[in-house]
């Protein structure tokens, strides 16, 4: 399972999630069971190199066999040009859209391979969401575009808020973060109906009445960016501790990964895990010499180097 979060001020966006991947299998009874969670997996993504663009993911974390870090990857590819197959799908760097980009996922992501990987699936669908945002081409403001798969449904991409509004989203096991900053858990409207002689328009109601005054607003425009990040990595941290104590399996953990996405900086990692060592994997460079030819000219003259 997963925390994911997009953070949207006037200085730009932040995007942060963990790193856990749970693993379900089914038990005799024909109930799901957690098998195994790894604390490993990519879910903040750079969607066009280069560009100030990225998205976030929750839910399944593959697609058959292959995992939605790869899956992105590819998709990476044909944003960027390099897949002779899709031109089409390049985005120009002078006219590009963040909801350009964002319907690019969905047809890549679901029409292509969650339809055909799970149209003759027997059982329920798995569930998975992605989060598309980032500044369009020439815009002074940011965008944030969501798309949700639900049972096999997709809905999406939808805008978020308006290019000139902030605000805060978290999706994936929202528990932690609803009691912090809506005031109460997920489960109370389902509790509050299941008590004979409750109205469930009248608890609607009231919930609807009670939640302003209790929501604490923690995201304001002119918030600078750095204080956007920590407050992202908070809510992730958070998350991943109330996972950890509360009974069941920690199913958000991992390390903490933060992306920051601004007008003029662009797309930055501010945290970011790596499965190798970078003393282990040094950029390689070398010095090739070129025989000169004509043989009065010296061979010291005749090296290039190349990285």
């Amino acid at each position: 399972m997963t925390i994911a979060i997009s953070i949207k001020i006037n200085d730009g966006l932040v995007l942060a999630a963990d790193s856990a991947s749970t693993v379900f299998g089914l038990i005799p009874s024909g109930q799901l069971q957690v098998i195994n969670v790894y604390n490993n997996a990519d879910k903040v993504f750079n969607l066009r190199k280069g560009l100030p663009i990225g998205a976030i993911t929750w839910g399944s974390g593959s697609i058959g066999q292959a995992s939605v870090s790869t899956i992105i990857k590819d998709l990476r590819h044909r944003l960027t040009g390099d897949d002779p197959g899709f031109p089409s799908w390049k985005l120009d760097k002078h006219k590009y859209t963040v909801e350009e980009a964002a319907h690019h996922l969905k047809e890549f992501v679901f029409d292509d391979l969650y339809v055909k990987a799970y149209q003759a699936f027997p059982q329920q669908k798995p569930s998975l969401g992605f989060i598309v945002a980032g500044y369009s081409a020439n815009a002074g403001m940011a965008d944030e575009f969501q798309i949700d798969i639900q049972n096999g449904i997709c809905s999406g991409p939808k805008r978020l808020r308006t290019r000139e509004e902030v605000g805060l989203t978290w999706s994936g096991e929202p528990e932690a973060l609803n009691r912090l900053l809506v005031g109460h858990s997920t489960a109370l409207p389902a509790l509050l109906q299941a008590q004979p002689g409750l109205n469930p328009v009248q608890i609607n109601q009231a919930l609807n009445n009670i939640r302003p005054q209790l929501q604490l607003p923690v995201v304001l425009p002119a918030m600078p960016l750095q204080d956007a990040i920590d407050l992202a990595e908070f809510m992730v941290d958070l998350t991943i501790k109330f996972s950890r104590f509360k009974p069941g399996a920690p199913t958000v953990g991992g390390p903490i990964e933060i992306a920051a996405i601004s007008k003029h900086e662009g797309f930055r990692w501010i945290k970011r895990k790596y499965y190798f060592r970078r003393e282990l994997n040094p950029e390689e460079k070398f010095t090739r010499v070129y025989e000169p030819e004509d043989k009065g000219q010296s061979a010291e003259a005749s090296k290039r180097k190349e990285t």
